[in-house]
């Protein structure tokens, strides 16, 4: 995503992060350009010139373009360029400065809630553009049975659109914030605010939940995005409104949603297919298969290995995640990237060589 210091708003930076990628990566990197110059949603970037440079879509990030005539001229130069927009989908007026989801879960805890429709008023916004302009548009981390309605509409008029789920909404809900694992506490203290549950969007209800489950089952939700975002330990331990909003969530995702499959919730092909093919088939990369000539970037899984999250072990620096000793099945034992393991859980291997 293009919120880096300094923003990649410029051919020169999306250089820049390729080439430090190919010296120091171990994994693929792939570029996002910035919708609007400095991510500020008043100017467009300069989509040709970033498109030229390696970007693979544009986005704003976590910052919407609430701007309308703004959106439909990006989509409009995008369209030029063959790549896809993805825009958070968030209506800030609406949401009001709400921290998690509105309702009794909200209310009960003191904190100031945001409507789900925050979200499904940007969405059908977004795919009405999207529809005027015949671009490519991705809808990122949909949470909402109001996003999931105006998206099977969208689709089954011929828009030009895909979307995402990440990993957490699809198993946490709203009763998550409490601190105990989903379940919902006889009395409210301080342990119940637990600033690792806080994301944006936040998460939602149950209902929600069971049908974001579906939507990614029958095709509505394209594909899983861990929409990953680690943070330092002093960004979590303050009140919940202070808190910044994110989850650790590369080194869970996979078993974590696993469990769908063990309850029969969803295929077992379907899942893999939601975080290989199909985000590749979006992206327009000949990657995430196994076929001669492709790039050798395999991930190997023990579908039968019961764990134990503990992020003192995770890889990534950051430890924010809601998940710390709940017990996981299936896990990926090793990451292979252009032929060589770069990760495996014993013995622990990095190699950037």
């Amino acid at each position: 995503m293009p919120n880096t210091d300094p923003v990649q708003d410029s051919a020169g930076t999306v250089e820049d992060v390729i080439r430090r990628a190919g010296i120091d990566g171990v994994v693929r990197v792939l570029p996002i350009g910035a919708i609007s110059v400095g991510q500020h949603g008043k100017q467009l970037s300069p989509m040709g010139e970033l498109a030229d440079a390696g970007v693979i879509g544009f986005s704003d990030d976590g910052n919407p373009v609430e701007d309308g005539n703004l959106m439909r001229q990006a989509l409009a130069y995008s369209a030029e360029v063959g790549l896809p927009v993805i825009n958070h989908a968030e209506d800030k007026q609406i949401a009001d400065g709400g921290v998690m989801t509105a309702g009794l879960v909200a209310t009960r805890l003191g904190l100031a809630g945001a409507p789900n429709e925050a979200e499904s008023a940007m969405v059908a916004r977004d795919l009405y553009l999207a529809d005027l302009t015949k671009t490519q548009l991705h809808v990122p981390h949909v949470s909402t049975i109001g996003s999931i309605e105006v998206l099977r509409l969208a689709k089954e008029r011929g828009v030009n659109v895909t979307a995402e789920v990440t990993p957490h909404h699809l198993t946490l809900s709203e009763e998550w914030v409490f601190g105990l694992k989903g379940e919902v506490p006889s009395s409210v203290g301080l342990e119940s605010y637990d600033t690792n549950t806080r994301v944006n969007p936040p998460l939602r209800s149950k209902a929600d939940v069971r049908a974001l489950v579906d939507a990614l089952s029958d095709g509505v939700i394209d594909i899983i995005a861990t929409d990953h975002a680690p943070h330092a330990a002093t960004d979590k331990v303050c009140t919940y409104n202070e808190a910044a909003p994110g989850i650790n969530a590369l080194e869970t995702a996979f078993s974590s949603v696993f469990d769908l499959v063990n309850n029969g919730q969803i295929s077992l092909g379907r899942l893999i297919e939601s975080l290989t093919t199909h985000p590749a088939s979006i992206l327009g990369r000949d990657v995430g298969r196994l076929r001669k000539g492709f790039p050798a970037d395999v991930t190997l899984i023990d579908p039968f290995n019961l764990w134990v999250v503990d992020p003192s072990t995770f890889a990534s620096k950051s430890v924010n995640t809601p998940l710390n000793g709940v017990e996981l099945a299936g896990r990926v034992v090793r990451t292979i990237y252009q032929g060589k393991t770069v990760f495996q859980t014993q013995p622990e291997v990095r190699n950037n060589g």
